[in-house]
């Protein structure tokens, strides 16, 4: 059975060649080379990159799930196992997510025996996209789970730290997008063109009023502009502008007005400064919610694995498409600390390894619980 050391080996590996969404060709070969020298079962699925895996035996399953993909991120960090795939970084600790659960399914093969049912062990593609977790759902791999069980890394939390809450835990994630055509000129004659600049400008002030001035103070929303881009010299009034940001939420009413206001806007900068304005809006990832029942128990392996457990108050802004699962099936998520001095998607991220000392037993625990009706006294 592979040990820590192994697992650490692992995720070095999978850190050095680093692949992005839906390009994980690579990635998804070394997984199946790990699986298959353990003689682990691998579901043949119309998937493109990713895998479904198989231990046990029986009618009742559960599944648990991993991300596979890499960030568009320059690697700051030096490390004898730093990134080979320049501009390219496994800066969400996606890596240290495929260690863990492959230390789950090896330890699971381990122990197949005595399992009263089967495990299917998802490595999943196209997280950060957002609609990784529908391509394995499309496959009907995991309809009729008992359960879906989930784990992200968490860089603010120490290395033994265990983080949940039941019902909502995540955000909803949304992007939008606004192409303004104008009319381009020379910067000295404006009077000959439509500068989508200044529209630009309305537009961006516009946006950044939704939260304030058309949400009630009790509501919770984000919305965030994060590109924005128009011309490309100093002389010239460029004939184009471009804007896109995310939007994040709790409530489906308050997704659905921010969503209102956006397309609002679009069509009011449209008509004031007479160009044509394109917006788009585009739903990505739900909000993850737990199950209250699967959230207690997992709530009690983590104590019995002696992490300090913390009950979270109030959902995060960040989004998981861990979404895609817990829409469908009884799901459980939970944050384990990885300790890391800069935040995840920074180009400094750097975990500490020891996190995976705990997390793969923290699953193979709960799958025993979860099949064979295991308890603990707590």
């Amino acid at each position: 059975m592979p040990k820590y050391e192994d697992y650490v080996q692992w995720r070095r590996t999978f850190h050095q060649f680093p692949e992005l969404s839906e390009y994980e060709y690579e990635t998804t070969k070394r997984l199946k080379r790990i699986l298959e020298s353990y003689d682990i079962k691998i579901l043949d699925l119309p998937l493109e990159t990713g895998l479904v895996a198989e231990v046990g035996q029986g009618d009742d399953f559960v599944a648990v799930r991993t991300d596979i993909d890499a960030l568009p991120i320059h690697e700051q960090v030096v490390h004898e196992f730093t990134s080979t795939n320049d501009g390219v970084m496994h800066a969400c600790g996606h890596d240290i997510h495929m260690a863990s659960i492959l230390g789950v399914a090896t330890g699971l093969k381990e122990i197949e025996q005595e399992l009263d049912g089967r495990v299917r062990i998802i490595f999943q593609p196209a997280e950060e996209l957002g609609h990784g977790a529908f391509s394995i759902t499309e496959t009907k791999a995991i309809d009729g789970a008992k359960a879906v069980l989930g784990f992200h890394n968490y860089p603010s939390m120490n290395i033994n730290e265990f983080a949940i809450k039941s019902g909502v835990l995540t955000s909803a994630v949304d992007r939008f997008e606004y192409k303004i055509q104008g009319k381009g000129a020379h910067a000295a004659k404006p009077e000959q063109g439509n500068d989508p600049v200044v529209a630009l400008g309305q537009l961006i002030n516009s946006v950044q009023s939704i939260v304030s001035r058309n949400l009630s103070a009790f509501d919770n929303a984000v919305v965030t502009i994060g590109e924005v881009s128009s011309g490309n010299t100093w002389n010239v009034i460029a004939d184009q502008a471009y804007v896109q940001g995310t939007v994040r939420t709790f409530d489906s009413k308050v997704r659905e007005r921010i969503e209102s206001r956006l397309h609002a806007i679009g069509k009011g900068i449209e008509t004031t400064f007479d160009l044509e304005v394109e917006t788009r809006y585009q739903h990505l990832p739900g909000a993850v919610v737990n199950d209250e029942q699967l959230t207690q128990e997992a709530i009690k392996v983590a104590k019995q694995l002696d992490y300090d457990v913390k009950l979270m108050q109030e959902p995060l802004t960040i989004g998981e498409d861990f979404a895609g699962y817990s829409q469908q099936y009884p799901s459980v998520f939970a944050f384990i600390g990885s300790n890391s001095k800069y935040d995840l998607h920074h180009p400094k991220f750097d975990p500490d390894e020891r996190i995976l000392e705990k997390a793969p037993q923290y699953f193979i625990t709960f799958v025993q619980q979860l099949l064979n009706g295991e308890t603990e006294e707590s």
